[in-house]
């Protein structure tokens, strides 16, 4: 697709820090570094702009993240579909997150959210 920064990187069309390629898909380390160490995506080498559109593209990026996965204790594995979900790069991308406990990085259905938010409006317990 015409403008998409994740087919550039791809093609090798764009500058990337690839973590690991497979013949369908590469992992890359997000330019911001990501949330925490190890934090990757998994995208497809071909342009699929969301986890919903081709199944069998989202289930083989979805294989080599379970992949990158297995090599961790605890893991997140994120993906969205959509402006309403937080999808801000049109390209399918899975992102695979290492865990630790106690590393305070919060999601939106876990306690750490609930308390990092009430810290945030002034709310103490």
């Amino acid at each position: 697709m015409r403008n998409c920064v994740f087919c550039a990187i791809a093609t090798g069309g764009a500058p990337a820090s690839i973590v690991r390629e497979w013949p369908d898909a590469l992992a890359v380390r997000p330019r911001s570094g990501g949330v925490n160490a190890g934090h990757v995506f998994v995208l497809p080498r071909v342009h699929v702009e969301d986890a919903g559109t081709d199944p069998e593209v989202t289930a083989a990026v979805m294989r080599r993240a379970a992949e990158l996965m297995a090599e961790h204790p605890a893991a997140n594995l994120i993906t969205s579909k959509g402006a309403a979900a937080t999808q801000t790069v049109y390209h399918l991308h899975v992102h695979v997150v290492p865990r630790q406990e106690g590393d305070g990085l919060p999601l939106p259905w876990t306690p750490q959210h609930t308390a990092r938010a009430a810290a945030q409006n002034g709310v103490t317990s």
